[in-house]
């Protein structure tokens, strides 16, 4: 495959707090996978003994937020009254539709002093336009609910939607795939007719190869399925696949929030502004909004 088909994109770090995060979409070359619109990398880092994942209270629209984790623990809490300690490989999958608000912090019982792994990935999805407005949902999968199977040296776990022939019990809102693919040897990773859409290939840690080109842990490849026939890891090499069918309009980024229409995204910064947006239960924590910023024609 010539090169000017495929995208290779370096992970580009962002402060949260007391963490690095590496961010892979949106970039500005390339806006959308699929549906997916956004994913940071988180680690792989130490929490502890001082040092804390506390991220306060704070909204979202028109978008589903993904929560998948390598090493450690998330608590989630939501304004749909969701509570849940997402543990490495679980799935914490929540919806905003027409408004939410969440957090995400260290459990309390790993603020003990001592020193754990967090390593995971956030991703953003976008909803379709009719179901921009929906009412907000949390879905949960844990691990052991996950399709998984061994094949060639490789370990397949579908996190998310369908891919080769299996379907994840997670309820999602457009033809979408999200999966995480382990060698244990050196291994051939055949994708042709495997997957529908477009297609990101997030070198976790190791590398691969397409036949002309090598990808190391921190890089995205972006490509289309029906080009993409096979894939080289290395033995102990990690990805996540994840792409999907596009939608057919344009999506736009403001702050946490996500809409076809530019008027509705001014619209939820004024409400949260106003903080007209629903609450956590028993949580007067709130991230002010920062100043609107269109970069995007």
């Amino acid at each position: 495959m010539a090169n000017n088909e495929k995208l290779f994109i370096e992970e580009r770090s962002k402060d949260i707090g007391n963490f690095l995060v590496g961010r892979l979409l949106p970039f500005n070359k390339k806006r959308q996978v699929g549906p997916f619109t956004f994913i940071d990398h988180m680690g792989p880092s130490t929490i502890g003994p001082d040092k804390y994942l506390g991220v306060d209270q704070h909204p979202h629209i028109g978008l589903s937020t993904l929560t998948y984790l390598v090493e450690g623990s998330i608590e989630h809490k939501d304004s749909t009254g969701a509570h849940k300690i997402i543990n490495s490989r679980d799935v914490g999958f929540m919806t905003s539709g027409k408004g939410v608000a969440h957090s995400e912090r260290t459990p309390i019982q790993y603020q003990d002093g001592k020193v754990h792994p967090i390593h995971g990935y956030q991703v953003w999805v976008a909803l379709p336009k009719e179901k921009e407005e929906m009412e907000p949902r949390f879905d949960f999968i844990p691990y052991a609910q996950l399709p998984k199977w061994e094949s060639d040296g490789l370990r397949y776990t579908l996190i998310a939607g369908e891919g080769f022939g299996k379907t994840s019990p997670l309820p999602v809102h457009s033809p979408l795939f999200m999966m995480e693919i382990e060698a244990t040897e050196d291994a051939e990773l055949c994708i042709a007719d495997q997957l529908k859409g477009e297609i990101a290939v997030v070198v976790c840690n190791g590398e691969i190869e397409d036949g002309e080109n090598t990808v190391s842990s921190g890089q995205m490849m972006i490509s289309k399925t029906e080009n993409e026939c096979s894939i080289a890891l290395q033995r102990r090499t990690r990805i996540l696949l994840f792409g999907g069918e596009p939608l057919p309009e344009e999506r736009f980024l403001l702050w946490n929030f996500v809409s076809h229409s530019k008027e509705r995204l001014k619209q939820a910064a004024a409400d949260w502004k106003a903080k007209k947006f629903p609450k956590i239960a028993g949580d007067d924590t709130y991230i002010p909004m920062p100043e609107p910023k269109f970069k995007q024609k």
